[in-house]
């Protein structure tokens, strides 16, 4: 695995729910926000993935949560693939309150889908590889 990037965010009042909480599904565009960060960081922007026609895809998410978000929380969204032989990888990332405190955890596996085909590429490193201007930064 590579050293985890990370993406900083501010809880938005409209982003919380009843109980003043930051909403579950809000966690997972903070997830995303942070993976697109880092493609974006890497040089893979939406165009550059359009053009050679492949897409990253979400196959199964997991979150953990464990301490509660307020608005005006301020917090660390990390992100850092790890690779395994295969069509899939998984992407491991942590929400942390700039205190050190982490409010959850979130498991993603993913793939690489070859938008023609419309079926995942037989090794997703091969593409982050040949995109990634820094393939470091995906631990390559």
């Amino acid at each position: 695995m590579s050293e985890p990037f990370s993406v900083r965010v501010t809880v938005r009042g409209y982003e919380t729910d009843v109980q003043g909480h930051l909403n579950q599904a809000v966690y997972l565009n903070y997830a995303e926000h942070a993976r697109w960060g880092l493609l974006h960081e890497a040089g893979i922007t939406q165009s550059v993935l359009a053009a050679r026609g492949v897409g990253p895809v979400a196959l199964e998410t997991t979150i953990r949560y464990k301490r509660e978000l307020l608005a005006g929380d301020e917090v660390d969204v990390s992100c850092v693939f790890a690779w395994s032989t295969g069509k899939t990888f998984r992407i491991e990332q942590v929400v942390t309150k700039t205190d050190g405190t982490v409010s959850a955890e979130i498991t993603a596996v993913g793939g690489v889908l070859d938008l023609k085909r419309r079926t995942l590429l037989p090794d997703p490193r091969d593409i982050f590889r040949e995109l990634a201007e820094d393939p470091s930064l995906f631990g390559l």
